[in-house]
């Protein structure tokens, strides 16, 4: 995503240079040849490019809504992953029955902590088809690793994971049934985002609309300068050219907002979002961490005292 304030200009004509391109030297023969070799008898009405022209823009401000609001429900959906992350992990923390503040239990926490982080990072990635095993490493267990690499759906794998332990920790009674509805609620609530990104991912934008639109811009910048040979004569060269650039600006903004998982600046912001969620749960992680090592050293206190004393009257 593009994180500066002030985009290079360098970067935005980047993107259009071929079209600028191909429009200033059309200009330039077009303006050549009728000053200079033949003296073109057409004088097409102002009024045509003009009307072909609002056609344009009325079909761009049509696709450019579509596909910015293709890009703002990318965002609405990661915005819900991030509260539902934050969602499951407190419950796992407050549900889960640990009287004796055991290390299994503090582990349990632990590797569902680590797991919901992957799932967040291994779901940016499959959304732009890029190795989703990659972010796993060092978050999840060797078996657990081996258990999703069987699985083409790898955010999908994990999930079943988080089900899997669930189930093992209502079984072990160290949840109630109500308590495990409401955890597998969660669960649900990210299995429903994830498809929700998976259908704007796979719903292919009409290509006819595009090829519409790309075959009216085209006709409009060539019929534009027999509309402006008896009114600007040179100076049409640069208007023609500022005029086709902000067609095409706008048009390609529009492409690249319509896909935003293809790993491109416009994209939505996933691996940053997930990076917001993995320092939202390490500090949730820590806060718990802390508090139980000190219930943990206050319940040894006892224990050490009554060692102490034993090892005093041994002396």
């Amino acid at each position: 995503m593009l994180l500066k304030k002030r985009i290079p200009m360098k970067y935005v004509l980047g993107k259009i240079k071929v079209e600028i391109t191909l429009v200033l030297a059309y200009t330039i023969v077009f303006e050549v040849f009728h000053n200079y070799f033949i003296n073109l008898p057409v004088d097409i009405p102002i009024a045509i490019p003009t009307m072909i022209g609002t056609i344009i823009s009325l079909l761009l401000a049509f696709k450019s809504n579509q596909a910015y609001d293709r890009w703002w429900e990318a965002r609405i959906v990661w915005g819900a992953i991030v509260n539902d992350s934050r969602t499951l992990i407190r419950q796992v923390l407050t549900f889960y029955k640990d009287p004796n503040f055991s290390v299994e239990a503090n582990e349990f926490k632990e590797n569902f902590a680590k797991r919901q982080i992957a799932w967040c990072y291994s779901l940016g990635e499959s959304l732009r088809n890029k190795d989703a095993l990659k972010p796993l490493e060092g978050l999840i267990s060797d078996e657990e690793l081996r258990f999703v690499k069987n699985h083409q759906n790898i955010p999908n794998a994990i999930l079943l994971l988080h089900a899997r332990d669930l189930r093992n920790a209502k079984n072990d009674k160290r949840i109630n049934m109500y308590q495990q509805v409401e955890i597998d609620n969660t669960l649900s609530r990210l299995c429903d985002e994830m498809g929700k990104c998976e259908r704007i991912k796979n719903t292919i934008f009409p290509t006819t609309y595009s090829m519409y639109i790309r075959v009216t811009l085209c006709l409009f910048i060539l019929l534009l300068p027999f509309g402006l040979i008896s009114v600007l004569s040179w100076f049409a060269i640069p208007l023609i050219t500022a005029i086709a650039a902000a067609f095409f600006l706008i048009e390609r903004m529009a492409i690249h907002l319509q896909d935003p998982f293809e790993n491109r600046p416009t994209d939505t912001p996933v691996t940053t979002i997930a990076n917001t969620i993995e320092r939202n749960i390490t500090q949730m992680m820590n806060e718990y961490q802390s508090e139980f090592d000190i219930i943990n050293e206050f319940h040894l206190q006892p224990e050490r005292k009554k060692a102490e004393n034993n090892a005093y009257f041994v002396l």
